[in-house]
Order: C-alpha cells, then sequence, then structure tokens
C-alpha cells in the first residue's frame, strides 16, 4: 500500500509489503550550500525510481533551508510514484499542499534552530487547531499523516484529529544504538523496539496506517522491518550519504535489499 490509497488493516495472516519512499531533502542540501543549481533533487528522484524506490519524500521547511518551492512543482509534473509532502502546520504549507496535491502530506514538527526533526508532533497540546488544519487538507481530497513519538496518548490524540495515517518516530531507536556501540541486541535497544512495535498495534487497532521513518540506516533499519506492520519507511539521510560513494540508484536497491531480508 502506498501513501494516498485507502487503507484497511491487514488480517493476522497477512503481511504488508512495506514500501520505501526516499527522502531527497539533503540532496538539496548540497545544492543550497552553494546556492547553485546542482545537485539537482529532481534528477535524484529520478535516479531513486530507477533503484527501486516506491515513492519519493520531502520537507519543505519554513526557513527555505534545503527543498525550494519550486522543487516540489517539478516533481508534481514528472513524478509517477506517490509524493509525500512533509510539512509544518501553517497556514502557508497547508495552501501550498492544496496547490501542488501530493498524494500525501506529513505534519511535523519545526524549529527554526534544530539541526533535524528533534521529536514528533505534540498534537495532544494543540489538537484544536491540528483538527482544523487536517479538515482543510481533507476537504481538498489530501490524505494525512502524523509524524509522532511512540506514545499511546499522541496516538489516541491522532485518531481524534482526524489523522489517516500515523509515522512513528524511530529516532529514539536509532540513537539508543549509537548510544550502546551499535548493538543490535542491547536491552535499551530491545525496549526501543517493544514501544514501537506496541505502538504500530495500537495504530492498526484504531483502524489507522502505520509508517515509521527517521534515522533509519542499513545497519539498523532490518529490526524495524521485523516487526512487522509496516507500510512504509520514510528514509533519507543514510541513503543519500551512501549514494555519495556508489551512486543514488544502488544505494537505493542496496535499502530495499536490507528490508526484503529482514520482512518476516
Amino acid at each position: 500500500m502506498l501513501c494516498g490509497e485507502v487503507y484497511s488493516p491487514p488480517h493476522s495472516s497477512e503481511q504488508l509489503m512495506i514500501k520505501l519512499c526516499v527522502n531527497i531533502d539533503h540532496v538539496a542540501t548540497i545544492r543550497e550550500a552553494r546556492k547553485t543549481y546542482e545537485p539537482d533533487p529532481i534528477a535524484a528522484a529520478e535516479e531513486a525510481l530507477l533503484g527501486g524506490a516506491d515513492g519519493i519524500t520531502l520537507h519543505i521547511r519554513e526557513d527555505r533551508r534545503h527543498v525550494q518551492d519550486h522543487d516540489l512543482f517539478e516533481l508534481r509534473k514528472s513524478l509517477k510514484v506517490p509524493l509525500n509532502l512533509e510539512m509544518a502546520a501553517t497556514d502557508a504549507m497547508v495552501a501550498l499542499a492544496i496547490a501542488t496535491k501530493p498524494e500525501m502530506v506529513m505534519l511535523v514538527p519545526e524549529g527554526r534552530d534544530e539541526i533535524t526533526t528533534e521529536g514528533g508532533l505534540d498534537i495532544c497540546s494543540d489538537l484544536t487547531r491540528l483538527k482544523e488544519v487536517i479538515r482543510a487538507l481533507h476537504d481538498a481530497s489530501l490524505p494525512v499523516s502524523v509524524f509522532i513519538d511512540a506514545e499511546s496518548h499522541q496516538i489516541e490524540a491522532a485518531k481524534e484529529a482526524g489523522s489517516d495515517v500515523c509515522e512513528i518516530h524511530t529516532g529514539p531507536y536509532a540513537e539508543s544504538l549509537e548510544q550502546n556501540n551499535f548493538s543490535i541486541s542491547h536491552a535499551d535497544v530491545e525496549t526501543q523496539l517493544k514501544r514501537i512495535k506496541k505502538s504500530i498495534d495500537h495504530v492498526h487497532t484504531l483502524g489507522m496506517q502505520c509508517n515509521a521513518g527517521h534515522g533509519l540506516n542499513y545497519h539498523n533499519v532490518g529490526r524495524i522491518v521485523s516487526l512487522g506492520g509496516l507500510s512504509e519507511l520514510h528514509i533519507g539521510h543514510s541513503i543519500v550519504s551512501r549514494c555519495v560513494f556508489i551512486g543514488m540508484r544502488q544505494a537505493v536497491r542496496d535499502m530495499k535489499q536490507r528490508i526484503q531480508e529482514a520482512t518476516p
């Protein structure tokens, strides 16, 4: 299943085929370092598709530090696979989403001083406004995903707000691995995995699609895949890092292989 399709929870005997949506933000980061025209994120998206990507993800930040509006408009013209737009829940971003009609809009928290997204969206503390944002996007026939921490109260709030999809923040799991000598079987790592698995099950119980992303790489993605119940993984930084050495097509192929090998 891909973003934009109607979701129905799997039966217990079914295993979802996890899709890989490649985030091209950091190709644009390299371009914006010189404020020039290369490397071109549009070309990167095309190469990712040739490597087997099932969708393309990009985050247009309010400060436009990497992806620019024209990148989104150009992708909308040329892209033949689903496009997932990550964005802050602001009026300006809602207008941009409605103008470009991505297959999925993912609401994320955003801080001007952060290097990358530092945590999930706090839906509980902003429920009324987020309901209005999601309603506006739904009125434009746009499915909505929310990027949240693996916490039951946020999942419940996502359902109340009207979200179609929950994307579970896997950053704490990735950080736990890094802090524990990349031991995939460390007790702290196992604790994080149990939190994620519990959240996946909770999302399904409420009838929403469950995706995951943030901090996933070639070393840690397998354990996330093996949990089952996920529809999509959104991965960017590690793929772009690898593509510097071996090219985007092969970097995507390698990630797809890791996902395939770990699929239960």
